[in-house]
Parts: structure tokens; sequence; C-alpha cells
């Protein structure tokens, strides 16, 4: 479509995408022979790196064995006990992607709580989901940019409010008709510049759910990157319904859930009521998929769990991301460039903005699309990846000081440029 097998390859800053030839670790090669260092990573789908060993050698071996059967085996039963080691959460399920896991998590909150709405943050992602294809704008629920309405009634499923807005988030739950099945959220907003929880947001998310008999999904599909149980267990955020995808099938598409044991056991009370003759211990529920869960999927998991994303890889990343948060705002502070760099585990992100954004809105209201454009082109120019939708940089294993050198180098080069166009400390 538009000349790419997805449109979202479309959406880089220039003419046309990059055609890559191939990956390796942190960097990328395209099909004019030039390298790159990569810091989007696939947009957090290669955050184990391009072609880890382990993934490669675990599919090949699946294959040569059979893709997919439809019933477990000893990988499987694995990755059941390391998730629940890992998250937290003792009952998982499989899906293709983190928006099918998204889904699932929906569908069974609207099951055990017999409510219909989701209540989602301003400026949140959470893939395809038809309830998230919102936002605010002055104050009432809008279509996000671009989306079709597809037939959904999002004034009566979806509910918006502003992320780090406690007065809002009260009210939304507690003031209204008592009809939110469920809050899906980011621990952190990562697809709107990156908006980090003020001091004492999640408690009270957490705290304001519970009394408000809502419960909490959180989808951990870009916050994985926080460590080996994500922001989640690093956090303490005690969720109900927990969402994993991307990176943690190391490039084999795959989404997961996970769900505590009290809603676990809520759900095995329900299922009997949507059908009384059932006499098996599972039904269909309106989610799945014949390839959910299939071999590929789960020999894939595991060797992300068991050999890539680890805790010396974490600790790897996370070194790596805070020498290039901190060597950034040295630069900038140097330049004059009132620029914001923040940091959150292996995760950094570059506003063109003075301070920390508290919500969506106020990243809207300050973000400079052009310079978000010209930053991104200039970079590829110079051999640098990073994600395409704004301006974060995410650490892989492999990543080394000299993808972090070559970035420093560049962003130096475009402030020199920008400053000789006009005066430094205006923003420009």
């Amino acid at each position: 479509m538009y000349g790419a097998p997805s449109h979202w390859m479309r959406r880089w800053a220039g003419g046309f995408p990059l055609s890559i030839v191939s990956g390796q670790g942190a960097r990328l090669r395209c099909a004019d022979g030039l390298d790159y260092a990569d810091f989007c990573l696939g947009d957090s789908g290669a955050m184990c790196g391009h072609a880890p060993e382990p993934v490669s050698a675990a599919v090949a071996r699946q294959m040569s064995r059979g893709a997919t059967t439809m019933m477990p085996g000893e990988d499987s039963a694995w990755v059941g006990t390391e998730l629940a080691r890992r998250f937290q959460l003792p009952f998982w399920g499989f899906t293709t992607s983190a928006s099918d896991a998204n889904r699932a998590a929906i569908r069974l909150a609207r099951l055990v709580t017999g409510r219909s709405r989701v209540l989602v943050f301003n400026g949140c992602y959470h893939g395809s989901v038809e309830e998230a294809h919102v936002a605010l704008q002055d104050g009432r629920v809008v279509l996000r940019s671009g989306v079709h309405a597809n037939g959904v009634d999002h004034e009566r499923v979806s509910r918006v409010v502003e992320f780090n807005d406690l007065p809002s988030l009260e009210a939304a739950l507690l003031d209204a008709d008592g009809d939110v099945a469920c809050v899906l959220t980011e621990p952190v907003l990562t697809n709107f510049g990156m908006v980090l929880p003020q001091p004492g947001f999640h408690a009270a998310l957490r705290e304001l759910t519970r009394r408000a008999g809502a419960l909490l999904i959180v989808d951990e599909t870009h916050t994985f990157s926080s460590g080996p149980g994500g922001y989640g267990v690093r956090h303490g955020l005690e969720p109900d319904l927990l969402v994993l995808g991307k990176s943690i099938g190391g490039g084999i598409p795959v989404g997961l859930y996970g769900l505590s044991r009290a809603v676990a056991e809520r759900v095995w009370q329900e299922v009997p009521k949507v059908n009384p003759a059932l006499i098996r211990q599972s039904t269909h529920l309106g989610f799945g998929g014949t390839l959910a869960g299939s071999a590929l999927q789960v020999a894939a998991v595991r060797a992300v769990l068991q050999q890539v994303l680890i805790a010396p890889a974490f600790d790897h990343m996370f070194a790596m991301a805070a020498d290039l948060a901190q060597r950034a705002r040295a630069l900038l502070a140097a330049r004059g460039r009132a620029w914001y760099v923040e940091q959150c585990g292996a995760r950094v992100e570059l506003l063109f903005m003075p301070e920390a954004p508290v919500n969506a809105t106020a990243v809207a209201r300050a973000r400079s699309a052009s310079l978000e454009a010209l930053f991104h082109v200039y970079c590829l120019n110079r051999g640098i990846v990073i994600t395409p939708f704004h301006c974060m940089l995410l650490m892989c294993p492999d990543t080394r000081e000299a993808e972090l050198d070559r970035f420093i180098d560049v962003l130096g080069e475009l402030c020199a440029e920008l400053a000789a166009l006009a005066p430094e400390g205006t923003g420009a």
C-alpha cells in the first residue's frame, strides 16, 4: 500500500522510507549499502536487537519440528512459569499481537464487571483497539486524527481524560454512571512524546479503580523496556490485567495478556453463566486465533526471556540510555538550546520544548512538527534511525558507545547549523 507493505512505513519524514537489506544488533544496512545506527528498533519490535542469535536458533529449530499444532509443549510450561515469576500475575494467554491482547483484556473486563465503557488517557496508544482511537479536544471526546469511526459509537464505549489529571480521573470513575469496565493505560505515555507519571499518580489510579469497581489494564508493550518485569513490577503498580507484545517475541508476532488470580476466578465464575450447557473448562469468549500460542511463538518467547532480555541485558541498556541522556542534556545546555531530554529505563526522548510535559495536550501545544521532521531527516542523512512518529531512542542489548557517539555528534551538528540560522535559546 503506497509502495510499502504496511502504511505505517510511509510515516517517516522525507519522501520515502529506507529500503532495508539487513539488520544486525543495533545497526541496519539499506539497499544503497549505507549503514545506520538504529535507535528505532522497529518501534520496539526489535528491542532484542536485530537477528539475536538465541531467537534465530530457537525459531529455526522449531520450524524444523513444526510451527503450529494448537497444542502445548514443554516450552509452554516454561514460558508460563517465567511470565508468572517476572510479572507477578499467575495466568497468561497468547495472541498474535498486543492489539489482540488488549482486546482480549477489555472483553474479559466487560465480562466480569457487566459494564461497557473503557477509560483511556489522551495521547495513549494501544494498537488497533477501537475504544482507544479517541482523543480530547476542547473537553470533548473526538476520534484521533485520521481514524474512521468504523461503526463504533465511541461516545458510548469510550471515555478520555488527561494523563496525570487525578481530579478528572476521579470524576470520570466515581461521579459518572458507574459504567467503566476498565481503565486501559500505559505506565508512561510513549507515543506522544514521552510523558512520565507525576509522583503518586499510579497509586491514586490503582485506588480509584478499586473504589469504582473498574479493572486496571496496564499495557506494557513499550514499557517492558523498564526492566525484566516491566515498569509495573519496578514501581509496584499491581494491575488486574497486563498486556505485552512486540519485543517479547524477538521479532516473531506475539501478544500476551496476564490475569491476576482474583480476575481469573471471576472469569471462571462468569463463563457458565454465559453458557450453562458448557461442559468443558474453556470457551471461545470472543477472542483468540488459530496461530495464537503457536509452537513458533512460544519458542521465540522462551528464547527472549531465557537468553536475551535478561537482567544483565537490561542493566546494559539502562546504562546506555542514562549515558546518552546525560550527554544530550549537557550538549544542549552548552549550546543554549531549551530542549527537554527524558529517560525512562532503556528509552530516551528528545522534546523540542523547555520542560517536562504533564500530558498529551501540553506536548501538542509546545511541539514543533517542522523541527521534528527536520531532525528525523537530518539524522537519516547522517546514518541514524530514530522512532519516526516523534523523537524517541531505544537501546537494545547490542547498543554500544559508538552508536551513542554518533548520535551526540549529529545532535551537535544540528545545533551548530541552527545557530547559524537563528539565535540560540529561541527553540528554533
